[in-house]
């Protein structure tokens, strides 16, 4: 289980968090600016919270009491970006294969999983670039899984693309929440999707949680 407890001073106003998310999806829903995705960063270690509290399980991420910060890169947590954070230079299969440290049997089970789940086996030797929007987000959700995350972040993951592909990875991200069985934190501004997506759904407002 997931447990934020934080404040962080901002130029626009003070954001409050206060929840907690076990092993389903938990959507953060508010209009631009009113701190979700800061929310998000805080949680991933890219923004450190003012005040307050970060645990997984009974490791803790952050602790302003204790004076405990530990960076992005030990906290097991896989974030999805807005822009898909791709390489154009590299192909489909070296960009899910990027940052897996150990290239085991156990890993290459986990990549043909993965290639298989999203249907994109017949994209792997393609380049980037002439990928759809709807083929670069499923190469960037079989990225962040690759890593085995604790939890994974998405932020404003379908937002560009159009409404029938956003529709159909609406489908996938359920269906891969729920075989994966980790906290999936997903922020949107579209309050259909929020409904859809959301086992549970915090609305935000200038920093604070409304409902």
């Amino acid at each position: 289980m997931l447990k934020v407890t934080i404040k962080k001073f901002l130029p626009d106003f003070d954001l409050e968090m206060d929840f907690e998310v076990k092993n389903n999806i938990m959507v953060l829903f508010g209009p631009s600016g009113c701190g979700k995705t800061t929310t998000l960063r805080c949680i991933a270690g890219l923004e450190r919270p003012d005040v307050g509290k970060i645990t997984l399980d009974d490791q803790a991420f952050f602790s302003s009491v204790e004076k405990i910060f530990i960076p992005p890169r030990e906290r097991g947590v896989g974030y999805m970006f807005q822009d898909y954070a791709l390489f154009p230079h590299m192909s489909v299969e070296s960009n899910i294969l990027y940052g897996v440290k150990k290239k085991d049997s156990k890993s290459q089970e986990l990549y043909r999983e993965l290639i298989h789940l999203l249907k994109i086996e017949s994209l792997i030797h393609r380049g980037i670039k002439p990928l759809s929007g709807g083929e670069k987000q499923r190469v960037a959700l079989a990225r962040a899984l690759m890593a085995n995350p604790k939890i994974l972040l998405l932020d404003e993951p379908l937002s560009a693309l159009d409404s029938e592909t956003r529709l159909e990875l609406q489908d996938e991200l359920k269906n891969m929440q729920s075989i994966w069985g980790i906290p999936f934190i997903m922020v949107t501004h579209d309050r259909e999707e929020a409904e859809k997506l959301g086992d549970q759904i915090i609305f935000m407002n200038k920093g604070k949680r409304v409902i």
